[in-house]
């Protein structure tokens, strides 16, 4: 298939400079796209019990089948190759390598294995992510990420895939982000496991930065050298700067999607205001003495997934329908815990089929406030960025999704912006390669610069993946040559 595409102007790419080294990738998760669920020893995981659940995911979709990954991996890595990635940033699925989290499944480590594999005989690097929201059920049924212990089985889990990958895997990112995996899953209860406990949210938060610091430290002390995670970050942009209310939901939602997680991690503290806010769901009950010293170890880069950013309202009345990032248009009130009157009003931008307003510029800002308000950050990676829109097939078997086209090239325009004001932004990575089950919106969210036919299973590049492969061809070109020439 030829590599050419549609002409997508975009001034911020024809020419530029990158980094030395940039990497240019695409991502997936293990429990979106790999199918074979309860294959080789594969138990359940918290989502595979929570699709299960009447009504929690979009008309009735499961994981069982996802877009078969597992059996299909060697032609997806041949798909990669073409596209020209640099590296593949995937998850280890820890229901697969810990099925009931009993010990080590000699079969699911085995196909990491023979997918590290794979990509290295592609000169493909493998970028591994630990944790993408696959708790094993048979945790859950312990108290899941509100218990501690389970803090202490990641790190089991985490020695198992180093002991099995570690000789060829430099890349390990320990979570990808936990706002989802705590808020969205045990306040709002729109992402699996499905509860709606405050209390175990905050417990979740803790111990899921507990779990990440503790397996910083362990994988360091094993010999891994490039250690860090992943966060959804957005800026919180007061709809009016001069109303203390519209300040003040700004100030708290800032706090849960951003400084709650970036702060412990990058500082070895929570912020006052978000202990302050928290305090009646038992913040402090939760941490323990020496937990921050765990959490505050240092990392060798910082992910960034970022989709959109947020304009924010303290008067529920100016809620104007815009989406919030985590896999849901709108989590529930629940999610902002002690925060539910915020709002989200719309300011009229283009917006993707997820409802979620287009403004490329707020990935630039993002990037330059890191950069200006945590003088410890780690390397940047944006590990993921991209777009669902309602792609159509063409009568010749294309599929011309020219608004994620321009997304994702108006999206790397911003970030070579950032870059130009300072920000360490060392590689970027689209989501996703492939169209797949889109958490609690099943299969009716396609995602992908490679279509996936959910009946079929056959895979087409879209003209977003070509347009992509482009880039990557022009970024590496000695000439520099643009684009879209």
């Amino acid at each position: 298939m030829p590599l050419d595409a549609p002409s997508h102007p975009n001034k911020d790419l024809m020419p530029r400079t990158w980094p030395e080294g940039f990497l240019w990738g695409s991502a997936t998760a293990a429990a979106q796209v790999e199918g074979a669920g309860h294959e080789d020893g594969k138990e359940d995981s918290v989502w595979d019990a929570f699709a299960r659940v009447p009504g929690a995911i979009a008309h009735g979709d499961t994981l069982e089948d996802a877009v078969q990954h597992y059996h299909r991996m060697p032609q997806d890595v041949a798909i990669m190759k073409e596209l020209g990635l640099g590296s593949y940033r995937f998850s280890t699925s820890w229901s697969r390598v810990r099925p009931g989290d009993t010990g080590p499944n000699p079969a699911g480590l085995d196909f990491y294995s023979r997918l590290v594999d794979e990509l290295l005989g592609a000169g493909i690097l493998p970028w591994l992510t630990l944790y993408h929201w696959d708790l094993p059920q048979a945790l859950e049924g312990k108290g899941g990420w509100a218990n501690r212990d389970t803090a202490y089985r990641f790190v089991d889990y985490a020695n198992d895939v180093y002991s099995a990958l570690g000789d060829r895997v430099e890349h390990w990112t320990t979570f990808n982000e936990p706002f989802c995996s705590s808020l969205l899953g045990y306040a709002a209860g729109v992402h699996a496991p499905g509860r709606q406990e405050p209390a175990a949210a905050v417990a979740a938060i803790h111990h899921q930065h507990l779990a990440h610091g503790l397996v910083v430290n362990e994988l360091r002390a094993r010999g891994a050298q490039h250690l860090g995670i992943t966060l959804n970050l957005s800026n919180a942009i007061p709809r009016d700067a001069s109303d203390p209310i519209d300040l003040d939901a700004a100030r708290r939602f800032d706090a849960l999607q951003n400084r709650i997680f970036l702060d412990p991690i990058l500082r070895g503290a929570y912020p006052e205001d978000t202990l302050a806010d928290l305090g009646q769901f038992g913040i402090r009950d939760v941490i323990r003495a020496g937990d921050l010293d765990i959490i505050g170890a240092p990392i060798d880069f910082l992910g960034v997934n970022h989709y959109h950013d947020d304009l924010i309202s303290g008067h529920p009345a100016d809620e104007g329908g815009d989406g919030h990032s985590g896999g849901a248009t709108r989590p529930t009130s629940s999610c902002w815990i002690g925060s539910e009157d915020i709002a989200f009003p719309s300011r009229g931008l283009p917006r993707t089929a997820m409802n979620w307003e287009v403004n490329p510029d707020g990935l630039r800002k993002l990037l330059v406030r890191l950069g200006e308000e945590y003088p410890s950050l780690p390397p940047l990676y944006i590990t993921e960025n991209g777009a669902a829109y309602d792609d159509v097939v063409a009568p010749d078997g294309a599929v011309h999704d020219g608004e994620r086209t321009q997304f994702v090239l108006d999206h790397i325009g911003a970030v070579g912006r950032a870059i130009d004001e300072g920000a360490d932004v060392r590689g970027y990575f689209v989501w996703s390669l492939l169209d797949n089950f889109e958490w609690s919106w099943g299969y009716g969210k396609r995602f992908g610069v490679v279509r996936v036919d959910y009946d079929t299973f056959e895979r087409t590049i879209k003209d977003s993946g070509l347009a992509y492969a482009r880039l990557i061809a022009a970024a590496k070109a000695p000439s520099l040559a643009a684009v879209n020439a």
